[in-house]
């Protein structure tokens, strides 16, 4: 009975040390560093990184890349605003047509309204001059008062480039001239114009109304050798080579 007390307080000794030996290598592990599989790592939260741990950078700097959604909506918006520009572009358009079509038909309108306002005056010394004509006797203040409306009215058609055409003594021109008869004579070249019967008018360029006139012609009983050196020189020979 001694002898087993003996053995089981033998083992008993060892293996209290062997528990104390174990004890003091975990101390040992953890005071050197070792990290025990429970003691991981923190991870660091969303929106922060190692080297910005607080995630103010990441808030403060824009996305380098923008999502497909943003795209399609920064196109819409620009969509939109182009399409408000072409509205108020035609609507402009649109104003600006009226406006010169106004003022075109009115041009159209009141374009007579100068010269009429430059006849006016000459007319109504036309009036007064009749008026003198039944009082009066005299047909030389008549004649005089008659002369000065019409140098007045020329006076006014002038002013508006409305000028009579030279026709008296001039060569025959079918551009300016309107023969109503051919007179025999020789006094005059063939085809000169002899006598203006109606004054006509050009405006710039253009002829208002062509020039009545009276053309003269070679007498049937002159030479044809005389008849050849008063013809004018813009005139076409007609005789057979």
């Amino acid at each position: 009975m001694t002898g087993d007390r003996m053995a089981e307080q033998h083992g008993t000794e060892q293996n209290s040390a062997g528990s104390d030996a174990s004890k003091s290598a975990g101390g040992g592990s953890a005071k050197n560093g070792n990290v025990k599989p429970n003691d991981a790592p923190a991870q660091p939260a969303a929106g922060t990184t190692p080297s910005d741990p607080t995630g103010r950078r990441a808030q403060s700097e824009p996305a380098a890349n923008p999502s497909l959604r943003e795209q399609l909506e920064a196109a819409r918006a620009e969509r939109d605003a182009n399409y408000n520009l072409y509205l108020r572009s035609q609507a402009e358009l649109q104003n600006y047509r009226k406006r010169a079509q106004k003022e075109a038909d009115e041009i159209r309108l009141y374009q007579a309204l100068p010269l009429a306002r430059d006849l006016l005056p000459a007319l109504d010394n036309l009036h007064r001059t009749l008026v003198a004509a039944e009082t009066s006797k005299n047909v030389d203040k008549l004649l005089e008062g008659v002369r000065l409306v019409a140098k007045q009215i020329e006076a006014a058609l002038s002013r508006h480039q409305i000028v009579a055409i030279e026709a008296a003594g001039k060569p025959f021109d079918p551009n300016l001239h309107q023969a109503v008869q051919q007179m025999p004579t020789s006094e005059h070249p063939p085809m000169t114009v002899m006598h203006e019967v109606e004054r006509g008018f050009t405006l710039q360029d253009r002829v208002v109304r062509p020039a009545t006139v009276i053309v003269a012609q070679a007498p049937a009983d002159l030479p044809p050798a005389e008849t050849a050196a008063k013809r004018p020189k813009n005139e076409p020979s007609t005789e057979e080579e």
